[in-house]
């Protein structure tokens, strides 16, 4: 009886086997020293491209950039922050450490914590603090453009947290926004006032919009309703600066006598 040979090996088997070995040598090196320009990327697609990070440099854990913010991919309406933004991307077990410095805009880094727990995602900002030119909101198109509004926007964060669970948004501590001696292209009255816009997390979400000071008055409140903004608030002008500011309430709402509605959602 003949035996039979049992089947050889193809030839090119050693070739996949070394091909699997350079794979998995590469693939360290490469997500190690991915370029900065895969995360503006991925920014730049998740924002629709209303935030854009240019002239990226470095890489994705350790890299700066110009931030830019824009009205969308049909817009021609575009600003830049400043200098340029710093990040760092550390992972952990569960997630990633982030720190960001601008350096316009920051005395120190803030930074942000990003966890990963089975289909729940936390984002959690440390408490801190971020100063901002208003000129920056030109480039997110209407209605800033046309407002084309001046000031400082300081912003503060106090055990902030956003949470994604389902398919559905969870925010918990709150966030205060003041804009300083805010002025606009739409009046002669420089400034017109100071304001301060509390957004304050929870089961249901709330807005708070009120005046610091200043000849305009904006007043405000609201909630999130599910995934939905609904907000009411009215805007007026002191007696002596109503001439001044006509414009500008004609354009915030629907005006009613000396007052302009606001309505949203």
């Amino acid at each position: 009886m003949k035996r039979l040979r049992p089947p050889s090996p193809p030839h090119h088997a050693p070739w996949r086997w070394a091909a699997c070995g350079l794979l998995a040598g590469l693939l360290p090196t490469l997500l190690v020293y991915a370029p900065a320009a895969w995360l503006a990327q991925g920014v730049d697609q998740a924002s629709g491209g209303r935030v854009q990070l240019a002239q990226a440099r470095g890489t994705v854990w350790t890299g700066s950039a110009q931030l830019v913010l824009t009205g969308g991919a049909a817009s021609q309406d575009r600003s830049a922050l400043p200098g340029r933004v710093h990040w760092q991307i550390r992972p952990r077990w569960n997630g990633f450490q982030t720190q960001v410095h601008a350096d316009c805009c920051a005395t120190a880094p803030l930074q942000a914590q990003l966890t990963v727990d089975g289909g729940r995602l936390q984002l959690a900002l440390a408490n801190g603090g971020l100063r901002l030119p208003a000129t920056l909101l030109e480039g997110l198109g209407a209605p800033w453009n046309t407002l084309q509004a001046q000031g400082q926007l300081a912003l503060q964060t106090q055990d902030l947290a956003f949470q994604w669970n389902a398919g559905r948004l969870a925010l918990q501590g709150r966030l205060q926004l003041d804009a300083l001696g805010v002025s606009s292209r739409l009046s002669t009255l420089r400034p017109m006032g100071s304001y301060r816009l509390v957004l304050q997390g929870g089961d249901l979400p709330t807005l708070a919009l009120s005046t610091l000071e200043g000849a305009l008055q904006l007043q405000g409140s609201g909630q999130w309703v599910g995934q939905r903004l609904r907000f009411t608030g009215e805007a007026s002008a002191s007696p002596e600066r109503e001439a001044a500011l006509s414009n500008l309430l004609n354009l915030i709402g629907r005006r009613q006598g000396a007052r302009s509605i606001i309505n949203v959602g």
